[in-house]
């Protein structure tokens, strides 16, 4: 027989300090006014960029030893920000690159707020260097004209006549020098010139060249601590029993057997289920699979991922909220010489991070917390902790720790890990530090997904074959509507994350509608690596092929004629094109075609070619051709690196991932179901980067949208077949 113990109820406390609401959404949403994601808007705004004001003792520590620490703001999850932005400060400084070392930030808006964000710390967006760029150079500036003045204060010589180098200070005319360490001190005391003279170009020696990654060392001898690696002193382990559907609560629970099992501590109730509390991860998780809790799933998501496809598809018929619009589609498409229609549907996909969610907390003798995690949005975490643990966020400390990916997943409105963590501690009374582990299935069953979507497209041509009009619908659910950021990115209804990359297409379409619906379904979601931009570019990049070929264009030239007013991504399509070998004379093997994409996201351009071999129901991506344009590339290798990780993770999402539901209970637990890309299928990339002297904007996620559409499209060139949903079916395909 069930015995059923009812959890208790646990309310919010209100904090009492910076006007932060009562609750931990609350809390967040309080703090988060000005929060900008709209990063085209931002760039235009770059004048307040360049106005920040020097701060070296916030992002630079110089040793007695020489070491040169640089403070890093942003989580580095693997797409190496750390060594970029080290960079950017080290060759303003002339610092010698074997001495640098960095040091994730604590939480502290103040000092370390994205500036393309708003009044808030955080990582995402692929904004780190973009907003890092001229903060991180006159702070480097900064120090450096700092060490220079001790140096001619110590040596009695002129400013001017002394020369920095490698991590030397020099006065040839004495022929005296010091290294920066000898200097440290003496500098430090000196005042902060708030404008120094950074260098020009010509005189970097760091940026634009390949550096070695600070990371790689620590990360391959096993020396690097990532969040799941922390031990405290008594630490013990908590799991928790999520709900099997998205939206059931917590009735009642028996953690009888639960508490026979060696080595389980306690069993509490959280708002998010019922936690097992036990001395390690396999006795919490041994003492999960004993609970029995009962669940109210009275207002639990209870479809199907198919009924909600086909709600969608019905949503798609009735007139959305209008999104972007100009001149007159319809009547361009009623007087058009040919029409073509076309859907395209997404499903949900999971971040599927190498480490999955965890963090540790624990509190300290003195009432304050501390919390170690890989932190992403710590203005929110520290918000989120402190309204439930009944303090103010400053007196809970955030250790930012290296994370094994994120794609997103970190980095909530709700901070929900992070509060779970907290209400574990708080409701165990904080008897040792809690480290809250997810294990796979969690990391896989617990939403905050990228969203499933669907795009029904019309288009008409005239007999020249120019575009008269395009009708564009959009059916998914909104990331921020109903989140705290809602009330500061959802205008009239339309989310910007959420129909990026289409509402505002740049091709010079004179007649187009993009509406969109924004769906209500009980499934949480989240930003997905390139957000909005993960299925707008697909639905717009094989659309505009189709159109191409409807009408007997080569498909880059095609292009070419709809992007004259944006002559960067027209550049980035020309070199992939180049380098792919586009258009040249030559025998293939059957079934054997490229395909090309181009697209722009988070302020930076990225064209595909990809060489793709089909038929029979198989798909192979021989190799991937890109070009991009991030405008000064920090370090080529590293960008390099993300346009290669990039097509490593969304080639899975291409041929085979989606999460699905069945009755409301997601099927895909663990890799065996949601299969990663295995390196037996990674195409050879190459990469080309546009020599550039704009301001340098982010590329961890650029690199994911233009794959899939490169891919359909080639697929198509090879076989006739178009495959427009995601993932590509490849059971559709016939033989050639």
């Amino acid at each position: 027989m069930l015995k059923i113990r009812q959890p208790t109820t646990q309310s919010s406390p209100r904090a009492s300090r910076r006007g932060f609401l009562t609750g931990a959404a609350a809390a967040a949403g309080a703090i988060v006014i000005g929060f900008r994601l709209d990063l085209g808007k931002a760039r235009a705004a770059g004048a307040d960029l360049a106005a920040v004001k020097a701060q070296p003792n916030a992002f630079v520590r110089i040793g007695a030893d020489d070491t040169v620490t640089v403070i890093v703001k942003h989580l580095d999850m693997g797409q190496g920000n750390t060594t970029g932005l080290a960079t950017i400060l080290a060759d303003e400084l002339d610092a010698d690159w074997a001495t640098v070392r960095t040091e994730f930030a604590p939480a502290d808006a103040a000092l370390y707020n994205n500036l393309l964000m708003g009044p808030i710390q955080g990582t995402g967006g692929s904004t780190a260097v973009a907003n890092s760029w001229m903060q991180l150079r006159k702070a480097g500036a900064a120090a450096r004209e700092m060490l220079v003045a001790a140096a001619a204060f110590a040596w009695k010589v002129p400013v001017a006549e002394i020369t920095v180098e490698n991590g030397t200070v020099r006065h040839a005319g004495s022929n005296r020098e010091a290294r920066f360490g000898e200097l440290a001190a003496s500098a430090a005391s000196l005042p902060v010139p708030q404008e120094p003279r950074l260098k020009d170009p010509g005189q970097w020696r760091l940026i634009g060249q390949r550096v070695p990654r600070l990371d790689s060392k620590m990360k391959t001898d096993g020396s690097a601590v990532y969040a799941l690696d922390t031990r405290r002193p008594g630490q013990v382990t908590a799991v928790v029993a999520h709900p099997p559907r998205f939206g059931a609560t917590v009735t009642g629970f028996d953690d009888a057997a639960a508490r026979k099992v060696a080595g389980v501590i306690d069993v509490v109730a959280v708002p998010s289920g019922v936690a097992v509390i036990a001395r390690d991860t396999w006795a919490a998780m041994k003492g999960r699979e004993a609970l029995k809790v009962a669940w109210d799933e009275s207002a639990a998501e209870t479809r199907s991922s198919d009924a909600i496809l086909a709600a969608y598809r019905e949503t798609a018929k009735r007139p959305g909220i209008v999104a972007s619009e100009r001149g007159d589609p319809a009547a361009g498409i009623k007087g058009a010489a040919q029409v073509l229609e076309a859907e395209f549907s997404f499903p949900y996909l999971a971040h599927a991070a190498m480490e999955p969610l965890n963090a540790t907390i624990e509190r300290a003798p003195d009432g304050t917390y501390d919390i170690y995690a890989g932190l992403q949005f710590q203005t929110i975490e520290q918000a989120t902790a402190a309204a439930i643990l009944g303090v103010t966020p400053d007196k809970v400390r955030l250790h930012t720790q290296w994370a094994g990916g994120s794609f997103g997943r970190r980095a909530t409105p709700s901070a929900d890990y992070i509060a779970e963590a907290a209400h574990i501690l708080k409701a165990w009374g904080a008897k040792a530090p809690v480290h809250l582990v997810w294990t796979r299935e969690d990391d896989m069953t617990g939403g905050y997904y990228r969203p499933t979507v669907y795009h029904k497209i019309r288009a008409g041509l005239d007999a020249k074959g120019a575009v008269t009009g395009w009708q564009h619908v959009m059916v998914g659910k909104s990331i921020m509507i109903g989140s705290p950021f809602e009330a500061m990115l959802v205008k009239n209804g339309v989310d910007g994350t959420t129909v990026e990359g289409a509402s505002d297409t740049p091709y010079a379409l004179p007649a187009y509608r993009f509406e969109v619906h924004n769906a209500r379904e009980g499934v949480p979601v989240l930003w997905w690596r390139s957000v909005g931009h993960t299925h707008t570019a697909h639905a717009m990049e094989v659309m505009i092929d189709e159109l191409a070929h409807a009408v007997k264009v080569d498909p880059v030239a095609y292009r070419l004629s709809l992007l004259a007013n944006a002559p960067r991504l027209a550049g980035v399509l020309k070199l992939a094109a180049e380098k792919a070998g586009w258009g040249a004379t030559q025998e293939s093997e059957k079934g054997r075609a490229l395909g090309v994409a181009v697209h722009e996201s988070f302020g930076s351009y990225v064209a595909m070619v990809a060489d793709v071999t089909a038929g029979a129901g198989s798909i192979k991506v021989n190799r991937i051709v890109a070009a991009v344009d991030v405008g000064i590339a920090v370090n080529p290798d590293i960008v390099r690196a993300q346009v290669e990780g990039a097509v490593g993770f969304a080639l899975s999402s291409v041929l085979r991932n989606r999460v699905t539901l069945k009755d409301g209970v997601v099927q895909e637990r663990n890799f065996d179901a949601y299969e990663p890309t295995r390196m037996s299928e990674m195409p050879e990339v190459a990469v080309h980067i546009v020599p550039s002297q704009a301001a340098p904007t982010g590329i961890g996620e650029p690199g994911v949208p233009v794959l899939a559409p490169a891919i359909s499209n080639a697929v198509f060139a090879a076989t006739g077949q178009r495959l427009r949903a995601l993932p590509l079916d490849l059971a559709g395909l016939k033989g050639v």
